[in-house]
């Protein structure tokens, strides 16, 4: 544990090398601090945190940077404040939040596009938005339409709001009706539950009906076995947050590896963590990095995760208010339906 000058000076440090991105120097930190001793004072200080490694400097000349470990203090700090104090977004953000998850329609996959874009929006940063639902989410609805001959569309309605849509190609005409009758069936064995606890289906006596019932279900059952779905926004936000080319290059390469994104937000949120700084990420080409995370829920069960991903350097208090608030409203929203 730091005293509380340590405490103060190492959080005026992260705040204006937040801002700057600049090494800070003890005159301003005895300015921002707003600390009644003198920059030789403060300047002791700072060789002790950096003695301590919570802060390095990157010339002789030059002042001070924090590290891992400053970061972690400094996000430590904040999750331990008051609630509201320091964790909050500001009324205009606020509204915006409240405005966007009134407003929002469609379908789930453009819904969670969309609330990408917003909590990209809210932290200048890229967001990402993971969803494994499909596969808890109760069935509500099945629909099985003629497109063309021989060929049929699968329409699955979830509980959650996520539409599947299946195209089947089948081996010979088969009627209206027939169609008809197997829909039913299809019905009778999904709707209520979750694609992988199907019912058994009721035999019809009719093998044509029985063996298309069959396809029909084993056609949408594997699509629970589909890898999780995720949407990406604001990679073009990258570039400003890194001043090197090649991190620029790695963070994009990764955001572009969705398998990877979602294990990396997995293993952080498995960890028990909500900001994963630079090597907590686990994931060596994210060492410059720092994720805000946050799992959603829809009616108290775990229904995916979001996340906020930039420089070591991000603006902490703001990606974690924004986390927070978006993936508070995003499960309400898809709870109610």
């Amino acid at each position: 544990m730091l005293d509380d000058r340590k405490a103060a000076i190492l959080t005026a440090v992260v705040e204006e090398y937040i801002e700057t991105a600049s090494p800070v120097g003890s005159g301003s930190v005895a300015k921002s601090a707003k600390l009644s001793v003198s920059s030789a004072t403060v300047r002791n200080e700072l060789a002790a945190l950096e003695s301590d490694g919570y802060l390095q400097q990157p010339h002789t000349s030059a002042g001070r940077i924090p590290t891992e470990k400053g970061y972690r203090y400094f996000v430590d700090a904040l999750k331990a404040s008051p609630p509201g104090d320091r964790l909050q977004l500001g009324t205009p953000q606020s509204r915006l939040v409240l405005d966007f998850f009134t407003e929002v329609r469609g379908e789930l996959e453009t819904m969670l596009q969309q609330t990408a874009g917003l909590l990209s929006n809210l932290t200048d940063q890229p967001a990402v938005v993971i969803d494994h639902s499909v596969e808890a989410a109760e069935v509500r609805s099945v629909q099985l339409v003629p497109l063309a001959d021989r060929v049929v569309l699968a329409v699955v309605v979830f509980a959650n709001g996520a539409v599947e849509k299946h195209t089947m190609t089948l081996a010979g005409d088969v009627a209206v009706e027939t169609i008809e009758r197997v829909t039913a069936s299809v019905r009778a064995a999904l709707e209520g539950r979750p694609l992988a606890a199907a019912a058994p289906a009721r035999p019809t006596g009719d093998p044509d009906v029985d063996g298309l019932v069959g396809v029909v279900i084993d056609l949408l059952g594997a699509s629970t076995g589909e890898a999780d779905r995720v949407y990406v926004d604001g990679t073009s936000r990258v570039a400003s947050g890194f001043e090197a080319i090649d991190s620029v290059k790695r963070v994009l390469t990764i955001l572009e590896q969705q398998l990877v994104v979602v294990n990396v937000i997995t293993d952080v949120l498995d960890r028990g963590l909500s900001v994963a700084i630079g090597t907590e990420t686990g994931l060596a080409k994210l060492e410059e990095v720092s994720m805000v995370v946050s799992p959603y829920r829809i009616d108290g069960e775990d229904a995916g995760s979001i996340a906020v991903l930039g420089p070591t350097r991000m603006n902490y208090p703001q990606a974690m208010a924004a986390v927070a608030v978006v993936s508070r409203h995003l499960g309400q929203r898809l709870s109610d339906g």
